[in-house]
């Protein structure tokens, strides 16, 4: 296994798109920043949807202009069609990676973006080339690649082929989603070891629910089969909009503290993640699910006291 790895944020586009309640613009600045001062190099921070879809990211172009972070830190939006990309082309020195996106199976892609795969992938390609010659980086993701609620089992090679599609295209780096928490360990770790031979050169992601329970050991799966990127979001806020119970992505401070308890490092700091979740507690009003929010990190000192 890798002795380190590096792990994207994407609790201020995927978790907070999730909320029932807008989050006040001022209070996602402040989250990010926070996040960005815990040592994330990498954040995913709006989405390009059209605002009556998703009013909790209506104000992404704000933030995008309000929010004061290092200068090595990438933003990350998620653009869902070109007419998506127009609008964060208007922002462009605002960003430095676009994600586009798919579903694998056709049931639950009709239901997200109310497109077949045919059709989704098309502008995908289109996509992909109007991103790269604007000198941004094009990362891509393919949704349900480990089930889906509506079909049920979705095979590897069609999520592959999908993938290798976003390669041809342009795509650096592609992610594999576990939307609605359908994955297991002996799963996760055969399919990015696939994953992995079937796409040299190309960054390979994991983005784990863990609506099951299972979202650790499905990235420790990940990492024994090579996986060095990963995706999590703090508080383990998050989910899918559709199907209902699909609730929340791993939680930051719980991926985090089981790789730094195994010796993998994530150049992150564990303390300053948690104060983050728990600011983003107190912000919501609510009591969030991560492990890690509850009992901190482990203190060794103290157990052996």
């Amino acid at each position: 296994m890798s002795r380190s790895v590096q792990i994207r944020e994407v609790g201020p586009r995927d978790g907070f798109q999730n909320e029932p309640e807008r989050i006040p613009t001022d209070d996602k600045i402040r989250l990010i920043e926070a996040l960005a001062r815990a040592g994330f190099r990498r954040i995913e921070v709006a989405s390009f949807v059209r605002p009556d879809v998703i009013p909790q990211l209506s104000d992404g172009v704000e933030v995008l202009n309000r929010i004061d972070i290092p200068d090595d830190v990438q933003l990350m939006v998620l653009i869902p069609n070109s007419k998506g990309l127009d609008n964060a082309l208007k922002v462009r020195d605002r960003f430095h990676e676009a994600a586009i996106f798919v579903s694998a199976s056709e049931t639950h892609n009709k239901k997200n973006v109310n497109r077949s795969v045919a059709e989704t992938m098309a502008d995908n390609a289109v996509m992909a080339k109007r991103v790269r010659a604007e000198g941004l980086k094009c990362a891509a993701v393919v949704a349900t690649s480990f089930g889906c609620p509506y079909e049920g089992k979705v095979e590897l090679g069609r999520v592959l082929d999908l993938a290798e599609r976003f390669a041809e295209a342009g795509a650096t780096e592609i992610g594999f989603g576990d939307t609605t928490g359908m994955c297991n360990p002996m799963y996760a770790r055969d399919f990015f070891a696939a994953a992995l031979e079937r796409l040299p050169g190309v960054e390979i992601t994991a983005h784990f629910h863990n609506t099951r329970g299972q979202g650790l050991a499905n990235a420790y799966a990940a990492l024994e089969a090579g996986c060095t990127s990963f995706e999590s979001s703090f508080g383990e806020l998050g989910g899918c909009p559709v199907p209902k119970g699909s609730t929340g992505n791993i939680a930051t401070e719980d991926l985090v503290s089981m790789f730094h308890e195994m010796g993998v490092e994530t150049g992150l700091d564990l303390p300053a993640v948690i104060d983050a979740a728990r600011e983003a507690q107190r912000v919501l009003g609510r009591t969030l699910t991560s492990h890690s929010l509850v009992a901190g990190p482990i203190d060794w000192h103290l157990q052996s006291a």
